[in-house]
């Protein structure tokens, strides 16, 4: 259960963002509408994720993530732009991605399960190389079990890939795991999590 920590500076959006993540099984540790108290929330707490407002008193998100850089913490953020130079500055402040609002539970989650999966780091290149041959083996499997869940059980594509998602978060597994077992054993296995 990834522990998660928001911020932003409204709190409507830190309310929608927290029954999204604790319905899909998340566990939101902590919020602010500060960036300087979600900088010291993320130090103190030590989320795995961390979901930042681009535009905060006190320190914008893009800050706040290159503050905590050096953490095991992958941050996200939130905005309503998508300018190219804040692209740029976010991804040298070490921010995995970036979401824009305003945003859906049914797109938000699948974006945030496969950041999170995107975010394991490693030690040495070899161990890297191996790592991104298992995440692409990975969502191959998820993309070949989503079309036997949406055939068998009649789903769309979002619901497939929520099903799997759940599914992982229920048993404790990577969603490739729970892939491969629907492409070995049915769909069956899911309605056994």
């Amino acid at each position: 259960m990834p522990r998660v920590v928001i911020a932003d500076d409204e709190s409507i959006i830190r309310l929608d963002l927290k029954e999204i993540l604790e319905s899909a099984g998340y566990d939101v540790i902590g919020e602010a509408a500060r960036g300087d108290d979600a900088e010291q929330l993320i130090r103190d707490l030590l989320p795995d994720l961390a979901l930042l407002d681009v535009k905060m008193p006190g320190l914008d998100g893009i800050e706040v993530a290159r503050l905590v850089q050096p953490l095991p913490v992958t941050v996200v953020l939130l905005t309503a732009f998508s300018q190219r130079d804040l692209i740029e500055s976010a991804r040298d402040a070490g921010v995995s991605a970036y979401l824009v609002k305003p945003f859906r539970s049914a797109e938000l989650l699948p974006k945030l399960a496969a950041i999170l999966n995107q975010a394991e780091p490693t030690e040495d290149s070899h161990v890297e190389v191996k790592v991104m041959d298992d995440k692409i083996e990975a969502r191959e499997m998820v993309q070949r079990a989503k079309a036997v869940i949406m055939a068998k059980l009649e789903m769309d594509e979002p619901e497939a890939f929520d099903l799997i998602q759940r599914s992982a978060m229920k048993s404790r597994r990577r969603m490739g795991e729970v892939a491969a077992d629907v492409l070995h054993h049915g769909v069956e296995v899911l309605e056994q999590n």
